[in-house]
């Protein structure tokens, strides 16, 4: 059985770089907090500063 992706919204992205670039938070513990891997906390923070 597969289990079929997750999508997020901008609106959901934006908060989570937001947190990430405020810097008050480590990236593992936002990606705790949020439920998503730190690895994509650290893409949506780049993406983000484009």
């Amino acid at each position: 059985m597969k289990r079929e992706r997750r999508k997020f919204s901008a609106d959901f992205k934006a908060k989570v770089a937001l947190e990430a670039i405020k810097e008050r938070s480590t990236v593992l513990q936002i990606s705790s907090k949020f439920k998503i891997s730190p690895a994509q906390v650290t893409k949506w923070k780049h993406e983000f500063l484009e």
